[in-house]
């Protein structure tokens, strides 16, 4: 072949296969951003918010032993979740009335907001991880929200979230899915149970661990985690939980964040939260995940 011709193929080849790469990240980038405006209609009906001081109490437990401090702060009033080299920032918003948004919420906002991942305007809340809650009771959720409303006001600060172009090209192409997309918001709210060490109430505990380790438990790549993350394990019988001889190991595990022969499980772990767990739900939990 002439050399000129193979190298005008060539040249030709790398402008057609630029003009590929660019049009494909355009599409996708444009596509993030459709979603991250399009919106969720969420049929929820109101619930009675609790006001005494035994539900306003239990509401302070499940805000702090399920992951909700982690992110909005020990006192709700908003901290920084992520801020990444790469451009990736996230602002959990202050909670409290101080902030105009979200003394503005009604219970059928708090609903859409907490067990669908949808905001008051019906837009997903990105970095929200509602599947983990999309479960809860009425009467959880109730009390939840009804410490929510109790706590003293901070400085309003709104919720911040960049997305670089990659990850909202990723987002558009449906590689990472935000909460809304992945809770089927058909499901009534699930019915109270008791807490109390069984199978039962353990599946409800494990909802918390859904947002990481997948809706069936079993672990993986975490969508749209930071590319440092490790995968999340497998949490089903036959993976990790063979580690831990029984309840006791597993249950001192998840105080202290560290594995029955001393090493440390993966930082990404919250156990700032999960520490704070009872003993009624750590053993139910290791119930259900060592169960069939």
């Amino acid at each position: 072949m002439d050399v000129k011709r193979f190298f005008r193929i060539a040249s030709s080849a790398l402008v057609a296969f630029v003009i590929f790469v660019v049009l494909a990240v355009g599409s996708t980038y444009w596509w993030g951003g459709r979603k991250l405006a399009r919106k969720i209609d969420v049929a929820v009906q109101p619930v009675a918010i609790p006001t005494d001081t035994t539900a306003i109490a239990h509401g302070k437990y499940l805000f702090d032993s399920r992951g909700c401090a982690d992110c909005h702060g020990g006192k709700g009033t908003g901290r920084q979740v992520f801020d990444e080299a790469n451009g990736f920032r996230v602002f959990a918003p202050d909670l409290t009335r101080a902030n105009p948004e979200i003394a503005k919420y009604q219970s059928q906002d708090w609903d859409r907001a907490i067990r669908h991942g949808v905001g008051p305007t019906g837009r997903p809340l990105l970095v929200m991880p509602s599947e983990d809650y999309n479960r809860l009771s009425n009467e959880d959720f109730g009390a939840l929200v009804a410490y929510i409303q109790s706590l003293p006001p901070g400085e309003g600060r709104q919720g911040e979230i960049h997305f670089p172009w990659f990850l909202q090209g990723m987002y558009g192409a449906g590689v990472i899915k935000d909460a809304a997309e992945k809770i089927d918001h058909s499901l009534p709210p699930q019915p109270a149970i008791a807490a109390a060490v069984n199978v039962q109430y353990g599946a409800y505990v494990a909802n918390s661990c859904k947002g990481c380790h997948g809706g069936d438990l079993r672990g993986g790549h975490i969508p749209g985690a930071p590319p440092d993350w490790p995968p999340a394990a497998n949490l089903r019988p036959g993976g990790v939980m063979k580690t831990y001889a029984g309840a006791s190991q597993f249950v001192d595990m998840m105080r202290t964040g560290k594995r029955p022969n001393g090493t440390d499980v993966s930082r990404v772990m919250p156990f700032g939260a999960f520490a704070k767990m009872d003993d009624t739900d750590l053993n139910a939990l290791y119930l259900f995940l060592t169960s069939e």
